[in-house]
């Protein structure tokens, strides 16, 4: 599949109501909370998975510095605080530190699970599912797409 036929299926597959998405620029964590894919839709990259995953294709969310000065310098990225605020003392990476934060952040207890996006959301606001992801995140691959509704 193309980057916009994985697009367009993952789109029409997920649940989420909103997307949060997170990265770390010059020691300052920030946050872009959006409707839509549109304002990161230049980040989302199509990459490969290892070879001892199935090498297929996948879509991940990179913000490089360009995106990153243009969400801020436009307003649809927050600055939520210090890098720090991502130092949790446990074995989890930063995606769900990130995904914790947030958690805390609306008051919510965070539980790690694996619930998948055609499924849920990360967490719910307001009656909205969010489907959370920090930068280099993968969003899906190929074989998820192929076999989900299929």
């Amino acid at each position: 599949m193309t980057r916009e036929e994985m697009l367009k299926r993952y789109e029409e597959l997920s649940v989420a109501d909103r997307y949060n998405f997170g990265f770390v620029f010059h020691g300052e964590l920030y946050s872009v909370e959006t409707d839509s894919l549109e304002p990161v839709m230049d980040s989302i990259k199509l990459g490969r998975m290892s070879s001892k995953r199935g090498g297929w294709a996948k879509l991940r969310v990179s913000f490089d510095n360009w995106a990153k000065t243009r969400l801020i310098n436009c307003g649809i990225a927050v600055k939520l605080g210090a890098e720090t605020l991502l130092d949790y003392d446990d074995q989890y990476n930063r995606g769900e530190h990130y995904e914790h934060l947030i958690h805390d952040l609306n008051g919510q207890h965070w539980v790690k699970d694996s619930v998948p996006f055609y499924v849920d959301g990360d967490i719910k606001l307001e009656g909205l599912r969010v489907q959370i992801k920090f930068d280099s995140a993968e969003l899906t691959n190929e074989r998820t797409l192929s076999r989900v509704g299929a």
